[in-house]
């Protein structure tokens, strides 16, 4: 036989509950129990509560229980709510996460979800493994093995560090006017312009730039930085020659180091 349990609300309890209606940035089902409990204090009958919030009988009778034999916040709230058990344990997560992270099997160019799952099934006692376990479990790891970025891994050998620790000791060395270090690289840039006026940034928005571009051509832009001290050069030039090249380097000499018995330069 169920026990008829009485809520009588606090002004407090009362003025707090009816703020949290008024605000509306709660949970539903926090914001039900609110109402529930405040029709209660009111002396309005369970039944005609859960008609008016549309909740079962059950739910009304667990809130007034809960806030009787605990408080207010106990009744808002809700227990933990068992989840099923992880599919996955530690070692069988830490299997899936290295496969993921190794070669794919022969002839796949990289791993799927599917591939990964029948692979775990495999290595493990298992009869099967859904896809939506794989992903989750890899996406807690931070990984995405169907994805690639192109990148320049290089080839390192012993010809490879001596010129690399050359560059360092260069780098390391004390700022010298008469030997200046100065790195030097190149990069084709593309020239765009608007094909509709943008709107101007105003109070509360940000500039606004459409979409489209009109093409406007290409330049190549020569890049010096002297690496001892701020200094840096940009030289535009329309083409990317020998002789663009040979142009740069001779302004380098005669206009921006004619005092220098020697500039070392790097580059690629």
């Amino acid at each position: 036989m169920n026990i008829c349990y009485r809520v009588e609300l606090s002004e407090a309890e009362r003025t707090e509950l009816q703020a949290m209606l008024s605000g509306g940035k709660q949970a539903a089902r926090t914001l039900k129990r609110a109402q529930i409990l405040l029709a209660a204090d009111a002396g309005v009958p369970d039944e005609t509560i859960a008609e008016s919030i549309a909740v079962g009988g059950s739910t009304v009778y667990r809130t007034k229980r809960r806030f009787v034999e605990g408080n207010l916040e106990r009744a808002l709230s809700e227990d933990p709510r068992p989840g099923a058990a992880r599919k996955l344990s530690g070692p069988e997560e830490a299997l899936l996460v290295a496969t993921a992270c190794a070669k794919p099997p022969a002839g796949r160019a990289r791993w799927t979800l599917e591939l990964l799952a029948g692979e775990i099934v495999r290595l493990t006692q298992h009869e099967s493994l859904s896809r939506e376990t794989v992903r989750r479990r890899l996406c807690e790891n931070a990984l995405k093995p169907w994805r690639q970025k192109m990148w320049c891994v290089p080839k390192i050998d012993g010809e490879y560090v001596a010129r690399m620790e050359d560059v360092l000791d260069l780098y390391a060395e004390p700022s010298d006017p008469q030997h200046p270090v100065v790195c030097f690289d190149e990069s084709p840039v593309q020239l765009i312009g608007e094909t509709r006026q943008p709107l101007p940034a105003a109070p509360g928005q940000i500039e606004r730039v459409d979409y489209e571009y009109r093409r406007c051509g290409t330049v190549n832009l020569f890049v010096f930085l002297d690496a001892h001290r701020p200094w840096r050069k940009v030289n535009v030039t329309d083409r990317r020659t020998a002789k663009d090249f040979a142009v740069c380097m001779r302004e380098l000499v005669d206009v921006d180091f004619p005092q220098a018995e020697r500039i070392r330069v790097v580059m690629d």
